[in-house]
């Protein structure tokens, strides 16, 4: 456990004495619709956040892109102190599909000590608990104890197309010492945790045409190439059933985990059993002696994410397929980025499949920070603090985040400390957020100003 300080303390007990108010709010803000793909509320919502943070004393604004706004919040307490910049964002996946809702994703709802609504957990709810752990400062103290600058995107749930350009673009704007995400789930067992990377993406298409027309396969077959055929061909030359991805040049610049990062894996705990069962599973992926965690963090992935051809109706169709496509993606781990990948896969294809078309699409940074930055000392205490337990340390997730804009472009320490239950069902219908997690975090955001606030800048 750690001591509560008497300063904090106020902030804490001013949390708890307006609960209720707080979850009222946030039901009231997640109310309004900002679905990105459909371009539905999201500047009305920007226009809210906005407003909400000038009311916390910030200089605040909706910033345009091309497509979705930003919305940028600074409050400046002394140039002696650190500068922590929020990230979060106000878009949310569509509801769809709404049947499988037990109540209306826009119109929240309490059950079981839970918020039911679209955005709750992803990311409506977690960023509105750092905004009232900033008021709840404000209000016990008069005053921050750091400086805060807060970065709302409107594109998240779209790929985040133009943060890179707005980031650049604004970097005068952004100068912070370190960037915090409050983001994605718990542990399944309810234990905070603290991220210090994530994986990259880089996803791509292969396309086989072999002849004008598909044709049948008696009277042609042995005859005419089959595409399906020619994409199956070209996959296992990509990876090998020992698990290995043998796209030449592509694992080369890997940078192998450190003992730092061993170390905290090694802590984490880990029901494979459970994990199996829950998933239906008999044996994990090959190759067979990488652990779990080394898995998720350490080494890119290949997946094949769709397999399109030829007729997969009912019974026979004695077919032979004159066109196949394949989507794939590859995670990348440091220091590979989407462009040299695309361009070893492009190579690749071209030495074993020359009439297979290469079609790049979408590629994301990955993004690391390093376990003994000077900030991971805080934040652990600030979660320990909030929370009376020690947090999980992550030297990265499996999945892809834009924290690349801030640690690549930007130059800054990075971490996520997310708020929402591990079952949040976000992207899913019936999304929610524990009450419970929801105080947390705005508890846990309020000992992270704090913590920050003790340091020199």
């Amino acid at each position: 456990m750690s001591t509560i300080d008497a300063g904090l303390q106020k902030v804490f007990d001013h949390v708890e004495a307006n609960r209720d108010a707080f979850v009222t709010r946030v039901m009231d803000y997640v109310r309004h619709p900002s679905i990105s793909a459909h371009n539905i509320g999201i500047r009305e919502v920007a226009g809210i956040l906005v407003e909400m943070l000038k009311g916390l004393g910030m200089e605040a604004e909706a910033v345009p892109t091309k497509n979705h706004p930003m919305v940028l919040g600074r409050r400046i307490v002394s140039p002696d102190k650190p500068t922590v910049l929020l990230y979060g964002h106000y878009d949310v996946q569509p509801p769809d599909p709404l049947e499988l809702w037990e109540s209306p994703p826009f119109e929240p709802e309490i059950r079981n000590g839970r918020i039911y609504a679209r955005g709750i957990g992803d990311n409506k709810g977690q960023h509105f608990a750092q905004l009232l752990a900033i008021e709840s400062y404000l209000e016990s103290h008069g005053e921050l104890p750091c400086n805060v600058i807060f970065l709302l995107e409107g594109e998240e749930e779209i790929g985040s197309p133009h943060i890179a350009e707005f980031v650049r673009e604004h970097a005068d704007e952004l100068k912070a010492d370190l960037v915090v995400t409050s983001d994605g789930p718990l542990h399944e067992s309810g234990l905070p945790v603290v991220t210090f990377g994530v994986r990259g993406v880089a996803g791509f298409e292969l396309r086989a045409r072999t002849a004008s027309r598909d044709v049948h396969s008696g009277n042609f077959g042995g005859v005419v190439p089959n595409a399906v055929w020619k994409l199956v061909h070209l996959l296992s030359t990509m990876k090998n059933a020992a698990g290995e991805i043998t796209i030449e040049g592509l694992n080369e610049p890997v940078i192998p985990a450190t003992n730092f990062e061993r170390e905290a894996v090694s802590k984490l705990p880990l029901d494979l059993d459970a994990i199996k069962a829950e998933l239906g599973l008999a044996e994990l992926d090959a190759p067979k002696e990488r652990g779990y965690f080394d898995r998720l963090m350490f080494h890119p992935t290949l997946t094949i994410n769709g397999f399109h051809g030829g007729y997969g109706g009912p019974g026979m169709k004695t077919v032979l397929p004159c066109e196949a496509l394949v989507k794939c993606d590859i995670r990348l781990v440091e220091p590979l980025t989407p462009d040299y990948v695309f361009e070893k896969v492009a190579a690749h294809v071209k030495r074993y499949a020359p009439g297979v078309e290469f079609v790049p699409l979408n590629g994301m940074l990955p993004s690391k920070t390093a376990m003994d930055s000077p900030y991971a000392e805080p934040i652990r205490k600030a979660v320990l603090t909030a929370r009376g337990v020690e947090p999980l340390l992550y030297p990265t997730v499996g999945g892809s985040l834009p924290d690349y804009v801030f640690t690549k472009i930007l130059g800054l320490p990075t971490f996520v400390v997310p708020y929402a239950n591990a079952d949040e069902a976000n992207h899913a219908p019936n999304e929610n957020l524990e009450i419970e997690r929801f105080i947390d975090g705005i508890k846990t955001g309020a000992a992270l100003l704090a913590e920050l606030g003790r340091m020199s800048s």
